[in-house]
């Protein structure tokens, strides 16, 4: 029996790679009883990421499939159609990405669902949005981030477009398809009736931008790249030490004087280049090559215990594997074990929500295609004799754990 402010919500995944899997690993972590519903053949894309043959779980789909049940179920069958509806007609959830269309020509969008579960909250993630003359396109995440702007902003000032490391509008919309589940659940609680929940990646890239937004509505201007630095302050980037580089956030005025004490110029602060903060930005490269100067004189652990001593927010830009092993992330529970029967241990990135009624718990392993096919159908009311009948006409499949 699973726990968290969400158990007993029954959520029926028709998604993959990454932003519908964000939002059902979300849901899952949070106590919802959350079914992938994979296609056949095949299933999910990332199992073909890096696959490994011999654990058959890659890890990029371990990485977002944690605490879910499986199944796999073959749309383009009559049969297999019919199970995906009468599961829907229990379910409280279902989250899909298909392109637009394709839903409603298989008979299961949301009007003919809702017809059968007019309390089903139906979450469509696209690339752009269901409404609208791009509503048919297909989206990446590469694709959203260069068409909603993250990419003309991201890089070094007149550099080459660049797309941030990490898949900024994937993740984003899987979080943003959890915000408006979970807003469509409060309302279904008040009124019993469900509701179609519809985002896209390119709101998840657009909603990103806040502060350039802002500048652009208030000037009609639209900044490009700034290195890590700030769009409205400085200094507030990355510098280079004598062995590694660090952060510094001089975001305010009192930050400001500290920096300037510490590094041993306190004449800086009434100097007329850096006197406020939009002085220090529209001076910006002078001020940081002044800094940048002093900084690469001494180790990065050097600055980083006196700028902590004045209370500078500051900090190491750790690789990724540093970032994992720091105490930081044990003691927020960001790395979790997951222990798959064929697999062993797998490490996963944790729940980064904390509830005060939510204890850390075991997760459960990521499935095999199909691994949990005939108990979930039985949780759904399937005969066994019913569930034998679409295993011999292909309208689903089951793999075994062992």
């Amino acid at each position: 029996m699973k726990h968290g402010p969400l158990a007993g919500m029954k959520v029926l995944e028709l998604a993959q790679i990454m932003a519908g899997p964000t939002c059902g690993v979300m849901l899952a972590d949070l106590g919802a009883d959350v079914i992938k519903v994979e296609k056949l053949p095949g299933g999910d894309d990332t199992r073909g990421y890096r696959e490994d043959t011999a654990h058959r779980i890659p890890p990029s789909f371990a990485m977002l499939n944690r605490n879910k049940r499986g199944i796999a179920l073959n749309l383009k069958k009559p049969e297999g159609v019919a199970v995906l509806k009468r599961m829907a007609a229990q379910a409280d959830v279902l989250i899909e990405n298909y392109r637009a269309g394709t839903m409603d020509k298989l008979g299961v969008g949301y009007e003919a669902l809702r017809a059968i579960n007019p309390a089903l909250i139906y979450c469509s993630i696209s690339g752009y949005g269901r409404t609208g003359p791009m509503a048919d396109k297909g989206g990446f995440d590469l694709i959203a981030q260069a068409f909603g702007g993250i990419m003309s902003v991201t890089g070094e000032p007149g550099g080459a477009p660049m797309k941030p490391g990490n898949s900024v509008a994937d993740i984003n919309a899987g979080l943003l398809a959890v915000i408006g589940i979970q807003a469509a659940y409060v309302e279904r609680l008040r009124t019993g009736q469900g509701q179609y929940v519809d985002t896209s990646l390119f709101e998840a890239s657009l909603q990103q931008m806040y502060w350039f937004a802002a500048i652009y509505f208030a000037t009609g201007r639209s900044l490009g790249g700034a290195g890590s630095g700030h769009p409205l302050i400085a200094p507030y980037q990355a510098f280079r030490t004598a062995d590694q580089w660090i952060t510094i956030g001089g975001a305010n005025q009192a930050n400001w004087h500290r920096i300037a004490d510490l590094l041993g110029h306190p004449e800086w602060r009434e100097d007329p280049r850096f006197l406020a903060g939009e002085n220090r930005k529209a001076n910006e490269k002078v001020l940081a090559d002044l800094i940048g100067e002093i900084l690469v004189t001494q180790p990065a652990a050097y600055w980083l215990d006196k700028l902590d001593a004045v209370g500078v927010p500051a900090g190491p830009v750790n690789t990724i594997g540093q970032a994992l092993a720091h105490p930081q992330a044990a003691a927020r529970d960001m790395v979790v074990t997951v222990d798959h029967p064929s697999a062993g241990p797998m490490r996963a990135l944790g729940l980064p929500v904390k509830l005060s009624n939510l204890p850390p718990g075991q997760p459960t392993p990521p499935p095999l295609l199909g691994e949990h096919t005939r108990a979930v159908l039985a949780d759904y009311g399937f005969t066994t004799d019913e569930v034998d009948d679409l295993l011999a006409c292909g309208a689903v499949t089951e793999t075994s754990a062992t």
